[in-house]
């Protein structure tokens, strides 16, 4: 029988049992009936008690295993948090430089073709006033030569007379 039964009968065998005449709190009892359920009980309960300190040392090893998995799993769990936290510091540094360089190089581009574009702008300004120099060098010939066939001074034997030019 559960130990708690048998206090519940115990307690069962004292409601039950006789007052004492002038007596609230007194009753009688029979003893032997009251002794063999107490012998009872003590036969019990150390059987009942060490499975209670068998259950509560059990509990208090599952409880360890399960704090030291749980521990292992929050270290593990950090580690891999750092381990993200880490590689995104890693991407983003690699993402900024990578804009840095990508900005860099489009500055550096755009300056060299500034650069390409006011060298070629200088070298056709310069081709363009020594076209100038010799359309007009050109013009003034032709004119001169205009001038002297007007005059009349380019006919005739052109071994005699140098070329005005």
């Amino acid at each position: 029988m559960d130990p708690l039964d048998r206090i519940d009968e115990l307690i069962a065998m004292v409601e039950q049992a006789r007052s004492v005449p002038m007596s609230r709190n007194n009753c009688m009892v029979d003893r032997g009936e009251m002794i063999a359920a107490l012998d009872e009980l003590r036969a019990e309960l150390p059987a009942d008690l060490r499975r209670a300190a068998a259950l509560l040392e059990e509990r208090d090893k599952i409880m360890e295993a399960g704090k030291r998995e749980a521990d292992r799993i929050i270290s593990e769990g950090e580690a891999e948090h750092a381990r993200l936290v880490s590689v995104n510091e890693i991407t983003v540094s690699a993402e900024h430089e990578g804009a840095r360089i990508i900005a860099e190089a489009r500055a550096e581009a755009q300056r060299l073709r500034e650069e390409v574009d006011d060298y070629v702008d200088t070298a056709l300004a310069n081709f363009e006033q020594f076209l100038t120099r010799a359309l007009a060098s050109i013009e003034r010939g032709r004119d001169k030569m205009h001038a002297l066939r007007e005059i009349g001074t380019f006919g005739g034997d052109d071994s005699e007379r140098p070329l005005p030019f």
